[in-house]
């Protein structure tokens, strides 16, 4: 994807984009978000639409329009819909379950796991091996799915493990006599 930057981002109905001097701030029916802006990066909102540019015309600016466009691109999608990420249990005994701002998790150690969920993501668990991380924060929502999936990341001899949904973890042959 290269000059990525070119492209504009339309804004949704219902999304307000507030472009200030050093920071953007966008507000949704879920919520708000503000990134800061790079120096090298300009922000324009026109018809509708985000329009990036870079102040000159190096290549590390050209670079940061375009991380920009995707992060803000994120944002928008994040405060109109949200992010969420599925994770399974795979293993005799693996549990999860949700209470108020913790998950507890048991998953074959000699201990509960009490995890705290920070701030703007909830936590729903449908079934007791299914874990559901929701969030209008995009890297915020795999930030926590990765903390989650690394208590007990998926091994490749059976499988067991905590995996996200989509994944599909190489299994490998058992050693033979």
């Amino acid at each position: 994807m290269a000059k990525a930057w070119k492209s504009p981002v339309a804004i949704p109905a219902g999304i307000k984009v507030e472009i200030g001097e050093h920071a953007v701030i966008v507000k949704g029916s879920k919520g708000a978000l503000e990134q800061v802006l790079h120096p090298a990066v300009e922000v324009l909102s026109e018809n509708g639409m985000l329009l990036f540019a870079p102040r000159n015309e190096e290549r590390k600016a050209m670079a940061m329009t375009g991380t920009t466009r995707a992060l803000l691109r994120n944002m928008l999608t994040g405060v109109a819909d949200g992010f969420e990420k599925k994770l399974q249990l795979i293993g005799v005994g693996y549990r999860a379950q949700a209470q108020g701002k913790t998950l507890n998790l048991s998953l074959g150690f000699s201990h509960p796991i009490d995890y705290k969920v920070p701030e703007g993501i909830a936590i729903e668990t449908p079934s007791q091996t299914e874990v559901v991380v929701k969030g209008i924060d995009k890297q915020k929502v795999g930030q926590v799915a990765a903390e989650i999936r690394a208590f007990r990341p998926p091994e490749p001899y059976k499988g067991k493990g905590v995996r996200y949904a989509d994944e599909h973890v190489v299994r490998k042959e058992a050693k033979k006599k």
